[in-house]
């Protein structure tokens, strides 16, 4: 599926959307009266150019009990308060402008002939349009078919690769319904978001994103409090491969989540198998450094056999996605054996769908099935993808469609691409997400096991995201199919029931699967 931009053609309405106007005058006429009259079929027949400006005045003023003079007044008035949208018209010329010529630009208005002329005396850089249409000249109004066909006639344009702006639905409708990309002017900044979206390169204004802000990409709270810590660096690092973009701490044995000191819980906060998990899988070291941590990680499991959260005894925690990304630190070299009662547990959590509302510590269910996935691709250990990866296929296909913020969305289309499900449907919600700046929305990963503050960083969001693209694109090269299109599935040889046991597990304590961006980084490619 290719992201590069297929549209040539921007169709622009000009009156509420590249210029405003205010219906208060200092008439009789009241602003409702005067929509009325702009709505009426007197007035359509004006702007095609059926009848002069004093008949339709006259007649005008007889369906509305008021004096043909006023009517003019107040018409005179409304073209004195017309103002271009400046803001607007530097989008579209910014558009254009890179687009080395293969944008082309049209206006497209209902408009009498008199008033046109009154338009064009008004300052706006008008050489932007290669043609300016109006209902008038055409013989035609919106929202009428037959002016989009003679608009499509005289430029040549393509509708299917045409993108069409209009504040009123109707004259979108009619737009889309000859296979036009309709877009209802609502809310300016939207609408830029939107033309953004629709014409940029969703990988390369997401990575632009990420170089502008590098070193900057700092988490927050959903009360508005930005933290400095390491665990979203390390997987900006993983996605991006580029350690040019990520402020990191690295102790060389244990990490703490916090960079500095902890925010909004204990003065005293102490690492944890968390990030420590995700630091050594990431960033790697040496061997026997890591053999040393996970030997002192062996200290922290409880009576079920469950590692918990904290080097800490006095936090005795657990979390599904903290005993996932453990687990990962282990297969990497080798010891998952020495976890199988919590890779068990894991099971029965994938099993059950306890994910479904989130964790202790993070925010939705897509971040434990990203975890979990992430387990099976760094480990490539055959027993582990036996006993896990059928049964999280039907979970993330469960999971397609579903409703999920921008993170929750790039880790569900990462999840798709690495299982070889085809999920258009998810990929369609996030494109629209990412923001003007190229950056997408900030999307919740994890939260105080306490407070239930929920903490999102817009890097992570965005690295994930260019990775999930960049992954669903190679993964399945063919263009988007249609929304009705049902995900393919690979063949599910077999499904492990809740009584089973994990397979044997090999105790090769000296093999060892290296993470790519560790090797990149000790290679000193980065």
């Amino acid at each position: 599926m290719s992201f590069t931009s297929n549209y040539t053609t921007l169709i622009f309405d000009i009156g509420d959307v590249l210029f405003s106007w205010s219906p208060h005058t200092k008439t009789s006429i009241s602003p409702n009266t005067l929509r009325k009259i702009l709505s009426s079929p007197t007035w359509a027949d004006y702007e095609r150019g059926r009848i002069s400006q004093v008949e339709c005045y006259a007649r005008i003023g007889g369906e509305f009990s008021v004096n043909p003079t006023e009517v003019s007044r107040a018409f005179q008035d409304a073209r004195d308060s017309l103002q271009s949208n400046e803001e607007l018209i530097s989008v579209i010329r910014h558009l254009k402008a890179r687009s080395d010529g293969m944008l082309h630009v049209f206006a497209m208005s209902n408009i009498s002939a008199p008033d046109y002329e009154v338009l064009r005396t008004k300052p706006a850089d008008w050489s932007l349009f290669d043609t300016i249409f109006t209902s008038a000249g055409v013989g035609e109004r919106k929202p009428n078919l037959g002016f989009y066909k003679a608009v499509i006639s005289s430029t040549g344009a393509d509708p299917s690769r045409t993108i069409f702006v209009d504040d009123k639905m109707e004259n979108v409708l009619s737009a889309r319904s000859l296979g036009m990309c309709g877009i209802v002017f609502d809310d300016h900044r939207s609408v830029v978001r939107a033309l953004y979206n629709l014409l940029g390169d969703p990988v390369e204004r997401g990575r632009q994103y990420l170089t502008v802000n590098a070193k900057k990409l700092l988490s927050v709270t959903d009360t508005g409090i930005f933290i400095r810590e390491n665990f979203a660096q390390l997987l900006i690092l993983e996605a991006t491969h580029n350690q040019k973009l990520v402020d990191l701490n690295d102790t060389h044995r244990t990490w703490n989540f916090f960079q500095g000191k902890p925010l909004l819980t204990t003065e005293e906060f102490p690492s944890d198998l968390d990030t420590t998990s995700l630091g050594l899988t990431v960033m790697g070291g040496p061997e026997d450094v890591a053999h040393s941590v996970m030997d002192d990680m062996l200290d922290y499991i409880d009576d079920d056999g469950i590692i918990q959260t904290y080097f800490d005894h006095r936090r005795p925690r657990i979390d599904p996605v903290v005993c996932v990304n453990v687990l990962t630190l282990f297969y990497s070299y080798g010891r998952g054996h020495q976890l199988n009662r919590t890779l068990r547990w894991i099971r029965d959590v994938l099993l059950h769908r306890t994910y479904l509302h989130g964790t202790r510590y993070y925010a939705t269910p897509e971040c434990f099935l990203y975890f979990v996935g992430r387990l099976l691709e760094i480990s490539n250990d055959a027993y582990l993808e036996a006993y896990i990866k059928p049964l999280l296929i039907e979970r993330v296909q469960e999971r397609i469609g579903a409703d999920g913020d921008a993170l929750a969305l790039s880790m569900r289309l990462q999840l798709c691409a690495y299982l070889g499900l085809r999920n258009d449907v998810d990929l369609r919600t996030l494109l629209p997400l990412q923001c003007e700046d190229g950056g997408w929305e900030i999307g919740w990963i994890y939260k105080y096991g306490s407070s239930g503050i929920k903490i999102g960083n817009r890097g992570l969001t965005t690295s994930l995201a260019v990775k999930a693209i960049l992954e669903m694109q190679q993964r399945f090269p063919s263009p988007l199919s249609s929304p009705s299109a049902v995900p393919a599935v690979p063949p599910v040889e077999q499904v492990y029931t809740t009584a089973q046991s994990p397979p044997e597990q090999r105790k090769s304590g000296s093999s060892i699967t290296p993470n790519p961006i560790a090797t990149s980084l000790s290679a000193g490619t980065m």
